[in-house]
């Protein structure tokens, strides 16, 4: 008879990551131009790679990856005001709805190209377009898409994050960019939110909290994105099909954002004790580093030698033309 599972089998893993963060943020302290979130991620791979990690410490390092980037974002929530979030939020989306469309059309004529799947094509888009493995688990079901798709979609939107990570601070230092150029910059061009963070707060912890409010708000935009996929895929079906199709909504809203924004609203009511501000922004960058620990040890180098060319094509062009547009937009609008 199988057991409900208690929490138990996350421990070694959650402790494991926490003492590596604990590491990384010594060596981040070191090195400062890397960061702790930059060392997080390498000791998590590095990890991986090494072939010594225990197998009872996989779970924990998942949930890590997972529910404590979630946790952090949220704590940092506590360190903003909701006027400060809102305006940011706003004023990025002159960038951000404008590289959404450019993501999926150079993944579309990409694909189209290489005569790619479709649903895979799709995938790849949306991944680059919204926020990485989280957009394309949404818009999977959506789509109906099979696990090799996904598989596929999801390595290739890794492996771009995972580079992004390294190159970004890299290219943001050449350019000699402002921390809010770059936090722009890192939240409209980089996939998925783990990333965002760990290059952006590499960077420098202001360019870390703008890149965060941007990529949340872009985030969202897998809600109408995901409920538009199933409005066009529901038009080529009969009517039994259609009232046969159901998606959870669940399933496609990140909840944690409204969180985020509930506790930024507590701190500009003056709700939440200044006294405690200090703490929790020391905590949310712990909890980051566990989680950032938690996606390197994710990294399978053996995964990407496996997948074809075509998914990566798509996943580098669509990724280039979104950093490069975003970069343009900046420098045209001035912001």
């Amino acid at each position: 008879m199988n057991q409900k599972p208690n929490g138990t089998q996350y421990v070694p893993g959650v402790l494991l990551a926490a003492l590596t963060a604990g590491l990384s943020m010594v060596l981040g302290k070191a090195v400062p131009i890397l960061g702790s979130s930059l060392f997080a991620i390498l000791c998590g791979i590095l990890l991986n790679a090494s072939q010594l990690l225990p197998q009872n410490s996989r779970p924990g390092l998942a949930y890590s990856g997972k529910k404590l980037l979630q946790y952090s974002i949220i704590l940092m929530g506590f360190t903003l005001s909701f006027q400060k979030v809102t305006q940011l939020g706003l004023s990025s989306l002159v960038i951000s709805l404008p590289t959404i469309s450019i993501a999926f059309l150079s993944a579309f004529a990409m694909g189209y190209l290489l005569k790619a799947p479709k649903i895979l094509t799709a995938l790849v888009g949306m991944g680059t377009a919204i926020c990485g493995g989280s957009a394309i688990a949404a818009a999977s079901p959506v789509l109906e898409a099979d696990e090799n798709d996904i598989a596929l979609s999801m390595s290739t939107i890794f492996f771009f994050n995972i580079l992004a990570v390294f190159l970004f601070p890299f290219f943001g230092h050449l350019l000699a960019m402002t921390d809010r150029q770059f936090g722009f910059w890192a939240g409209t061009a980089i996939n998925d939110t783990s990333s965002v963070v760990a290059a952006a707060f590499s960077y420098s912890k202001a360019a870390g909290e703008v890149a965060t409010v941007v990529k949340l708000t872009r985030a969202l935009m897998i809600i109408p994105i995901c409920f538009g996929m199933l409005g066009l895929k529901l038009l080529g079906r009969s009517k039994q099909d259609r009232e046969g199709k159901q998606v959870k909504l669940s399933k496609i809203v990140p909840w944690f954002i409204f969180y985020f924004l509930l506790a930024s609203l507590v701190t500009s009511f003056g709700w939440f004790p200044s006294s405690w501000i200090p703490f929790c922004k020391w905590l949310s960058q712990y909890l980051m580093a566990m989680a950032l620990v938690g996606i390197g040890s994710q990294v399978s180098i053996q995964a990407f030698r496996k997948q074809g060319v075509a998914p990566l094509l798509i996943g580098l062009v669509a990724w280039l033309a979104v950093s490069i547009s975003s970069l343009l937009l900046q420098h045209v609008l001035r912001i």
